[in-house]
């Protein structure tokens, strides 16, 4: 997170410390002054996932294979400088982030809401202003640069505070990032990934020096500056009072500075005129309103003390608090030699979740670029839990009484309000044989061996029948095939038209280079399709969590979406699909390819037929999903949201109940320029062509990101509900006429009560 503002301060208020600097130069300083030790920069990859993916098209699910090749001309532009990099990403959340993690989480929501409604209006990706990370990018980025021969760590801890260690340790030239937090560690050179100028390993170096002149303190005074301008321990909201005091008293406010800017230079004012030492630190923890925990300063302090350092504002006895944490931890699994290889595996980043389960039972995913209003399609959490259940189970031993330890999973779906987590209760797949056990999975060896793993993977999808035919196939196909017949039996919405349009962006994938996928221009953007590819991605993670739980039965590559996904290809396949377009067409005139089409269909057709499970033809046509047809007429889809969705594990779809009791009651509508009002048999006020928002729950309204919007349109003869279509012959006067008009399956019943003005 940073400090709030310090970024900014620094590029306005003392420019002097943003330094321009010439990386190659840097590193032949280096070699010259330590010849025994090759010039390293550490970088902080999750402050530079947004810079690196540059590709044009990002609404459709990623254009992997693109952004493969970015990456890999990223490297070797330091490659060729002789720079060595070292990448770390966030391995967990840490408990005092949790907060922040779930305020993000909500903004992005409304990002993405808003981001779909631009979508259905105008049938194409939005501008750069609206950008949103591709699903499970950073995951994916992690195994990409891995791939790519690059050291790779995933964290333990709070990765700021690693990557900042490293840099110190390791004697690197520098960290390259884009958090505040780096001016505030005594480490390394502080690059700028934002200024970066890749083509000349030209960017800015952010002086700590500098700053601190400025600010009129030492280098000793920055951890305690930083956390009296409020950071992750120290929340902000108890700072007001002390900042207004500092505000009053400091001779450095200026006027022609906002509010923020002023607050530093006053906090740095006061921090200049007390004593350094531990006794300053105990009176300020007295005179702030810290609640019960007085220690909070202390703590914060403490966080910025990399390994060997001490502060003069604590005493030489106080553990570091950071080192202490990962000391207290407590562990699920109970086998020692289990937890260390799943922590080697985790650092390495050659397992996924493997070890956050196994320590602490507890895992979370951000948002995922799904449509919260498209009332066909589950919530990618809820598709893939059954999955996750079994993996669980897998993983965790059962304890006294048979029973395996609840999971706390923090996943973003529609209706869930992250004010807790949901407790879900591991599910033991049924395994030919029965289920073996970690020891075995992960250490045996020999043939039977290795088809045990694969059949325990398949068994945590329920595929487990299908083995022959699935190890027939190669790799990455077999692996696509899995989660593709998952998502067949999991989501009955899914028609033969989805499922032709996967295996044709499958097989004609797999000729095609990036140059070329890159090439590949759209007409058109259809939202659904835009959903399908987030669905898709993210239960490759899917497939990364049940391939590590199992020992490896797959090699991590081959479940890599760049060797089985491209967002621009889907979307085309999906939209030929839904046109009725020939299989010929599909497969782009490719005879070769016909037959390992219809044996993929016929696999997978064959298995959700197996549980009763009958794919049925649904094309859609060039009638894109708006959400406003759906919504309004087709009678089935106005049962609750996602309904048709039922999961085998009641009990844990808590925030699924809760949406479902919710969509019982009222619904409501914003009328544009009268505000909100809750309608029961979708009565409306004829106005002259204004927007209405309907949706289920009046917060959605009030903050009109409801998705499902129409236009009321009063005509001479009937009151219609329409696409975005000029108004006509508007007879109707504000308020002086209401029409009520009632909802029946397929027919719209319209009644209409003529008021002239």
């Amino acid at each position: 997170m940073g400090v709030r503002g310090l970024q900014g301060f620094v590029a306005s208020v003392c420019p002097d410390a943003c330094q321009t600097v010439d990386l190659r130069e840097m590193a032949e300083k280096h070699r010259i002054d330590h010849p025994d030790s090759p010039p390293v920069i550490v970088v902080d990859a999750m402050s530079c996932v947004r810079r690196w993916y540059t590709p044009e098209s990002w609404v459709c699910g990623g254009q992997w294979r693109e952004y493969l090749a970015i990456l890999e001309d990223f490297i070797n532009a330091f490659m060729a400088a002789g720079i060595k990099l070292v990448f770390y990403f966030d391995g967990v959340v840490e408990e005092k982030k949790r907060d922040e993690w779930i305020k993000r989480r909500m903004k992005n929501t409304q990002e993405i809401a808003r981001l779909f409604q631009f979508v259905k209006t105008h049938r194409k990706q939005p501008g750069r202003e609206m950008f949103v990370l591709p699903s499970a990018l950073p995951t994916f980025t992690r195994y990409a640069l891995k791939s790519l021969g690059q050291k790779t760590v995933c964290t333990l801890q709070e990765a700021d505070f690693e990557v900042a260690a490293y840099g110190l340790q390791h004697n690197c030239i520098g960290i390259l990032g884009q958090d505040s937090d780096y001016l505030i560690y005594n480490t390394c050179p502080y690059f700028s990934i934002e200024n970066l100028r890749l083509d000349k390993l030209v960017t800015v170096m952010y002086s700590r020096e500098v700053l601190c002149r400025v600010l009129g303190i030492s280098l000793t005074h920055l951890p305690l500056f930083a956390c009296l301008l409020g950071n992750d321990i120290v929340p902000e909201s108890m700072l007001e009072g002390f900042w207004h005091k500092c505000l009053t008293t400091s001779p450095r406010r200026n006027n022609s500075y906002n509010r923020r800017t002023n607050i530093l230079l006053s906090v740095a004012n006061y921090i200049s005129k007390i004593p350094c030492s531990y006794s300053s630190l105990k009176h300020l923890e007295e005179i702030l309103p810290l609640g019960s925990d007085k220690t909070l300063l202390c703590r914060g302090v403490n966080s910025y003390l990399l390994p060997g350092q001490q502060s003069p504002w604590i005493p030489p006895n106080v553990t570091n608090c950071q080192m202490l944490s990962l000391q207290q931890q407590s562990a699920l699994c109970q086998d020692k030699e289990i937890f260390q290889l799943a922590k080697e595996q985790h650092i390495q980043s050659e397992n996924y979740l493997v070890f956050n389960i196994l320590s602490h039972g507890e895992t979370e995913c951000s948002n995922s670029l799904e449509d919260d209003y498209d009332t066909e399609i589950p919530g990618q959490a809820l598709i893939y839990r059954p999955a996750r259940q079994h993996i669980y189970s897998l993983l965790l031993e059962s304890g006294k009484g048979g029973n395996r330890p609840l999971v706390k999973e923090w996943f973003v779906y529609f209706g869930n309000p992250l004010k807790q987590p949901d407790l879900v209760q591991p599910v033991q797949p049924s395994v030919t044989g029965g289920t073996p056990n970690l020891k075995t999975l992960w250490f045996a060896k020999g043939p039977d061996v290795e088809k045990q793993r694969y059949r325990t993977f398949l068994a945590c999808f329920n595929l487990q029948g299908e083995m022959e035919e699935l190890q027939a196939l190669e790799a990455p196909v077999a692996g696509f095939c899995c989660l593709l017949a998952y998502l067949m039996m999991q989501v009955s919405s899914l028609s033969l038209e989805d499922l032709n349009a996967f295996l044709a962006l499958i097989l004609c994938l797999k000729g095609k280079s990036a140059a070329q996928l890159t090439s590949l221009q759209l007409a058109q953007v259809d939202s659904r399709a835009v959903h399908l590819g987030a669905v898709l991605i993210r239960g490759l993670t899917t497939l990364l969590l049940a391939n590590s739980a199992c020992g490896f039965p797959f090699r991590m590559d081959d479940l890599m979406p760049w060797a089985v996904f491209d967002g621009k290809l889907f979307q085309e396949k999906y939209q030929q699909s839904h046109r009725s377009c020939s299989v010929e067409e599909l497969l782009e005139g490719n005879e070769s390819l016909y037959t390992p089409f219809q044996n993929l269909k016929s696999l997978i057709c064959k298995v959700c037929k197996t549980k009763n499970r009958t794919i049925q033809s649904r094309p859609r046509g060039n009638g894109f999903n708006t959400g406003r047809e759906q919504r309004d007429f087709n009678p089935r889809l106005q049962q609750p949201h996602r309904s048709h969705f039922v999961s085998p594990y009641h009990n844990q779809m808590r925030g699924f109940t809760q949406r479902h009791l919710q969509s019982q009651g009222k619904k409501w509508v914003h009328v544009c320029g009268f505000g909100i009002a809750p309608i029961i048999s979708i009565t409306a006020l004829c106005l002259p062509a204004v927007h209405v928002y309907v949706c289920s729950y009046s917060t959605a309204v009030s903050n009109k990101i409801c998705i499902s919007y129409t236009v009321v349109y009063c005509h001479l003869q009937k009151l219609t509900l329409q696409g975005e279509v000029e108004c006509s012959t508007v007879i109707c006067s504000h308020l002086l006429l209401k029409v009520f008009w009632e909802i029946s399956f397929h027919v719209v019943f319209v009644i209409f009560m003529l008021g002239l003005s």
